[in-house]
């Protein structure tokens, strides 16, 4: 039976699929077995040329090493032979599906609210953007005129591909954020790390004005847009914390 190698590529940190499939591919696997949570296979490459490899000598350190296997997904490697050639990979959060992306879920009752947010947002991607290793772009929620939210709609697609999400969830009605907020916060809950939810309420009272549950290191407070600006940066920056995106020599706003 002819072996039909798959590419694999070594992630050392974050990167969009779209870029990382574009570079060469850093190993060359032959699948044994593929199950929900794991797969094992043979590489096909020289074991020298494994040993001598950046992700191997990581791997051997005891850091965890990510791959993306075309067809496959994302996987950490649990335990690889060099004499036998076979490699065990385990199923991770596939990263590289995410754009470099900041989602802003903002309200049209109180459009002065979500205004200087969205300024606050701006100032603070084109200062972080000098430190990135990868340009972020902002995408606002659209919000049509009597349009239903449809879950399975490209907005929701673009809130679940963004690195953060980030709403305002100011109150416009009996103590309550607006509804189209509301609807996507929660699909944010259920499909985002709570690190990827930053929540502002321009004008909140401390401790008010945040009637979902996140930590109190992704609510932010504010009475005026310099103040947002002043705090933007730095909750941005701790939020993406994970995926690695600003140069170590580079001085991230607190």
């Amino acid at each position: 039976m002819a072996i039909i190698p798959l590419r694999a590529w070594y992630v050392p940190h974050y990167e969009p699929l779209r870029s990382l499939v574009q570079r060469p591919h850093d190993l060359r696997l032959a699948k044994n077995s593929l199950l929900k949570s794991a797969l094992r296979a043979d590489f096909l490459d020289e074991s020298a040329a494994v040993q001598d490899s950046e992700w191997f000598q990581r791997y051997l350190s005891g850091e965890g090493v990510e791959f993306y296997v075309e067809g496959s997904g994302s996987y950490a490697i649990a335990n690889i032979d060099l004499i036998s050639h076979e490699i065990y990979f385990t199923k991770i959060d596939m990263l590289s599906s995410l754009e470099p992306t900041i989602f802003f879920s903002h309200q049209v009752q109180q459009p002065q609210s979500s205004l200087f947010i969205h300024e606050a947002l701006t100032a603070a991607i084109a200062q972080l953007n000098g430190k990135s290793r990868l340009p972020l772009t902002l995408v606002l929620a659209p919000r049509a005129t009597g349009a239903p939210l449809k879950l399975k709609g490209s907005a929701m697609t673009q809130l679940r591909q963004s690195l953060l999400f980030v709403a305002d969830v100011g109150c416009v009605v009996q103590d309550l954020p607006s509804p189209q907020v509301c609807v996507e916060v929660g699909y944010a809950l259920q499909c985002k790390r709570a690190e990827q939810i930053l929540l502002v309420a321009p004008t909140a009272e401390p401790g008010e004005g945040f009637p979902f549950d996140v930590p109190p290191s992704q609510r932010l407070t504010a009475r005026s847009s310099p103040e947002l600006q002043q705090q933007m940066p730095g909750a941005i920056a701790r939020s993406l914390e994970r995926f690695h995106l600003f140069h170590s020599s580079a001085s991230v706003p607190s």
